[in-house]
């Protein structure tokens, strides 16, 4: 991953070739990062839960007009939460022998770190927007921040959740004597930033059909699997995350005023 001046920067105090995890989820940080004003204190935080299933193209579309707004000072930081159809797609660092099932679903290329990933029913896709000029400058700081976040919310669920070392997304131990001793991952992150706005951001699995990961080599790590909530015998639902989500957001992000918008009536 090259890195310029202006984003070694934005990495803190941390070297460079000690970030595996860093360059696999950041690939794409586009031009124009000029030297960030630090702000602190209570920011606005649009909270936005989308009914029914998303299509890709549309939260894409949808994505890059907020972060535009966000990098103008038009619209508040906005954290959206969405569930796609069934759908993989391919971040800036996929191979194309990891799409084992080109035709059994939507592809669709993402300017977002990573590899191949599976996105559908029974997952919680959450877009975080936030930015970075108005929060803490430092990339590092923001990928450890959106692991925590997972980790903290599936705590909530008396889940462990775990980062491992060269390995991108959050990971469980998997210890019931029917499956073995393993580890499978549990969350995805993959992020994308213009003009430090963040866009894209993570999945995690509630109640999918992980059969449906069976086409890709999710994340480029073969020698380990998927799991979900509800594989690991919790019975909750998307709304029960979004609870969780929201609950800790404050302890991960630092102060905001999270605004639900109300929906306008259609009589």
């Amino acid at each position: 991953m090259t890195v310029t001046a202006a984003q070694r920067k934005g990495l803190g105090t941390a070297k460079l070739m000690e970030i595996p995890r860093l360059a696999a989820i950041f690939i794409a940080m586009e031009a124009s990062l000029a030297e960030p004003a630090v702000q602190s204190g209570e920011t606005i935080v649009e909270w936005r839960v989308e009914p029914g299933l998303t299509a890709y193209p549309d939260a894409v579309a949808a994505m890059e007009q907020r972060v535009a707004a966000i990098r103008d000072n038009a619209a508040p930081e906005l954290i959206w939460l969405v569930e796609h159809p069934p759908l993989y797609t391919a971040g800036t660092s996929a191979r194309q022998e990891d799409l084992l099932e080109p035709e059994r679903f939507p592809v669709f290329k993402s300017g977002r770190g990573g590899e191949f990933t599976y996105h559908g029913p029974g997952q919680r896709v959450v877009y975080v927007m936030l930015d970075l000029k108005r929060r803490s400058p430092d990339l590092r700081r923001f990928v450890h921040d959106l692991e925590e976040w997972i980790i903290r919310s599936l705590a909530s669920f008396s889940v462990t959740g775990e980062r491992r070392e060269g390995r991108v997304g959050i990971w469980v131990e998997r210890r019931d004597p029917l499956v073995g001793g393993r580890e499978d991952k549990v969350a995805a992150i993959g992020v994308r930033v213009r003009r430090w706005v963040t866009y894209h951001g993570l999945a995690i699995n509630v109640e999918p059909d992980l059969s449906h990961f069976d086409g890709i080599v999710p994340c480029g790590i073969a020698e380990h699997g998927v799991t979900s909530l509800v594989d690991l015998g919790l019975p909750v639902g998307l709304a029960d995350l979004d609870v969780a989500l929201e609950a800790s957001f404050e302890d991960i992000f630092g102060p905001a005023q999270i605004v639900h918008p109300v929906a306008l009536s259609t009589d």
